[in-house]
């Protein structure tokens, strides 16, 4: 399935990170860029909508059978059971939607969602890996928030080492020492990305 859109004009960038590295602060200064025509997926989940939450627009709410069905028929480019009974997920459809339209996805996914998306979409995708400088700057800044308890904290550092670890499956990692370099860094590797990627369309 390596194929599925690269016959269209958008491509797909997915960036993945540890928590409280930036990663959700970086996305936003860039997805406003005109130039770089990117546009987040909506994701599917198992969840119930909160209010003023509608279908398609925030999230694709479906049933536990429904999101079954669809890892059945291989309709999702990843997802993840985050507890029991509880699935996100990327669809297919949506990334062909998007990128029929010329438009370039970004998704915003954990290590491993996007070692299956790179696997599933090849040269088709950039995954770009935003990394800390180091797990004790993580798990300063993660104390600094003031928003999660120190067992949490804890959880979330483990987290991060392990998917530190997996870094190298990216196809580019950024060191988010400095958040206006880090923004300058992503943005220019999307913009090659598409550039070249556009050129050979």
């Amino acid at each position: 399935m390596s194929n599925t859109t690269a016959d269209n004009k958008g491509k797909l960038i997915v960036i993945s990170a540890p928590s409280g590295t930036g990663k959700s602060t970086i996305i936003n200064r860039i997805i406003g860029d005109e130039a770089l025509r990117l546009e987040f997926s909506v994701s599917a989940t198992t969840r119930s909508p909160r209010e003023g939450e509608k279908n398609g627009i925030d999230y694709y709410f479906l049933t536990e059978d429904e999101f079954r069905s669809h890892i059945q028929a291989d309709d999702f480019a990843e997802y993840q059971e985050v507890y029991q009974g509880r699935f996100y997920g990327t669809l297919k459809s949506e990334i062909e939607r998007i990128n029929n339209m010329g438009h370039n996805v970004i998704l915003d996914i954990d290590v491993m969602g996007s070692i299956n998306v790179k696997r599933m979409y090849g040269d088709h995708a950039l995954t770009i890996f935003i990394a800390p400088p180091s797990v004790e700057t993580l798990r300063q800044r993660l104390l600094n928030r003031g928003t999660d308890s120190i067992e949490e904290i804890n959880r979330r550092v483990s987290k991060a080492e392990f998917e530190m670890q997996q870094a190298g499956t990216s196809d580019c990692v950024v060191v988010n020492d400095d958040l206006e370099v880090a923004v300058s860094e992503v943005r220019g590797l999307i913009a090659s990305f598409v550039n070249s990627a556009d050129e050979n369309v």
